[in-house]
């Protein structure tokens, strides 16, 4: 679950910004790099758009969408077990 829950989260913050908020990130400690970040964030928004705003569902859809990722992104899946 608190895999699943640094995926979603990675997702979403590459889409909305906090990417570039890396106290905010730590502060809240399920952010995932930047590089994580920036490496699914094309994915999210090429395979998901209808789904961001709801970090879930991109990171059910990214899941779903898994032998479309590019390289990167399978790489941030795979590191957490996924």
């Amino acid at each position: 679950m608190a895999r699943q829950l640094v995926l979603a989260t990675i997702a979403l913050a590459a889409l909305t910004g906090l990417s570039n908020a890396p106290a905010l990130a730590q502060g809240q400690g399920h952010m995932g790099t930047p590089q994580e970040q920036k490496a699914c964030s094309r994915d999210a928004s090429r395979l998901c758009r209808k789904d961001l705003g709801n970090d879930s569902a991109v990171q059910s859809c990214l899941q779903a969408n898994r032998d479309k990722l590019s390289k990167s992104c399978s790489k941030v899946f795979q590191s957490h077990g996924m």
